[in-house]
């Protein structure tokens, strides 16, 4: 087996497998992960940046797409409010995952129902209300309204960065005591947090939740446990979408989207079961190779190691795309990954990584050894998205690492 597989890694992923089983038929556990499968590589994600002008809601859009305000494609941002309509813009990795910059509500002559009729409330998810001070009459009216039609909303109050250096300059603090720059920061936040609970109690919140963030590190302050809030709050499936778009940003981003592709690869493994095999020549295994190269594309795409994605990054820390690639050992470029590429790897790893995996999962869950060539298939599929998912995940780790390095002085 390979070195990055163990017993114990592949056994408590099929847990989830054997549990399905042991509730429900095959057949039934088969339509359905298919159905989800299908679900999860259709289902679009709508997601509305909402608040007054000048908040700084184009920003927040470009942030969530991984993006610098200046690229190619961002959203316009500005002093003055740059959207008069509704702008989507499509994340650069995930086409499904559509963030709406709406208008600025308080640049509209008309009430929060209105506005929302006329921004076409019912296509989006859930809502992000920005404010940069204090929250308005017009984003708690707004927040009611969507409460009234059943939909969720998040209170972010953006630039606190900007909050935070003039509560410094101030105080005159000294910028090389790091404790003195640490309290003042957390001085700041505790006011910031006050401030605007207080402020949306006064206009008629009971608890009001409200999210501090930088769109200049999204890392920092509350952005992590805004999107551990609004993961929780979705669907399975439009969960694992959210996970799989939004940016790594830490080690724990990487586990949430380690943790979904695992759900993904057994369910596709699955489907693997159900359909035509492929068998290599001298083997007496197979799989389906068409599933096998579009999840390895999905996991690359995920982990941010596309090239796209990977010239995102680079822009964004400032540092050559090639610096990035240089610290990926495992996985290659999307293009790369062809049918060819997945055979091939199945003929090198075949006679010791994927064998062994069969005999596992054949022990493991006996029902899938009464299928013809089904568990034979399924460990194949399990085994080869499994060991390039955990080399993925390696190699996601350094790149986040080395972009996180300080850049070099020349």
């Amino acid at each position: 087996m390979d070195p990055a597989l163990t017993k114990e890694t592949v056994t408590k992923d099929l847990a989830e497998v054997k549990f399905a089983l042991e509730k429900k038929p095959f057949e039934t556990v088969s339509a359905e992960v298919k159905e989800q499968s299908n679900l999860l590589n259709n289902i679009t994600l709508e997601i509305a940046i909402t608040g007054r002008s000048g908040v700084g809601k184009s920003s927040f859009v470009n942030a969530l797409r991984g993006m610098e305000d200046d690229e190619k494609g961002a959203a316009p941002t500005g002093v003055t409010e740059t959207t008069m309509l509704p702008q989507e813009y499509t994340h650069p990795a995930f086409p499904k995952v559509k963030i709406w910059d709406l208008p600025g509500i308080g640049t509209n002559k008309f009430s929060a129902k209105e506005y929302l009729k006329k921004v076409n409330f019912s296509k989006y998810d859930f809502f992000i209300i920005i404010a940069s001070g204090r929250f308005s009459e017009d984003d708690t009216k707004l927040a009611l309204e969507i409460r009234k039609n059943k939909k969720k909303f998040y209170y972010v109050r953006s630039k606190v960065d900007i909050d935070i250096d003039n509560y410094r300059r101030s105080k005159r603090i000294n910028v090389d005591d790091t404790h003195e720059m640490m309290q003042a920061e957390k001085t700041t936040l505790d006011i910031i947090r006050k401030d605007s609970y207080d402020n949306l109690k006064a206009l008629g919140e009971s608890s009001p939740r409200v999210f501090l963030m930088s769109r200049w590190d999204l890392r920092k302050y509350d952005f992590p446990l805004l999107q551990e809030t609004i993961e929780k709050e979705q669907g399975e499936i439009k969960r694992d979408v959210l996970i799989m778009s939004l940016p790594i940003l830490t080690k724990d981003s990487i586990k949430k989207k380690k943790d979904a592709m695992e759900s993904l690869i057994w369910k596709n493994a699955m489907v693997s079961c159900s359909v035509g095999l492929i068998p290599l020549p001298f083997l007496s295994l197979g799989c389906d190779i068409a599933i096998v190269v579009s999840t390895m594309g999905d996991i690359c795409k995920v982990f941010g190691l596309d090239e796209d994605s990977l010239n995102i990054l680079a822009n964004r820390v400032g540092k050559p795309v090639e610096e990035l690639k240089s610290v990926i050992e495992h996985t290659p470029s999307t293009g790369m990954i062809t049918t060819e590429f997945a055979m091939d790897i199945l003929k090198r790893s075949a006679m010791w990584g994927a064998i062994t995996v069969v005999e596992l999962v054949l022990d493991f869950i006996p029902v899938l050894g009464s299928l013809y060539g089904g568990g034979s298939s399924f460990a194949t599929t399990f085994y080869l998205l499994k060991n390039f998912l955990e080399n993925a995940v390696k190699d996601a780790e350094k790149v986040l690492a080395k972009a996180a390095e300080p850049k070099r002085c020349k």
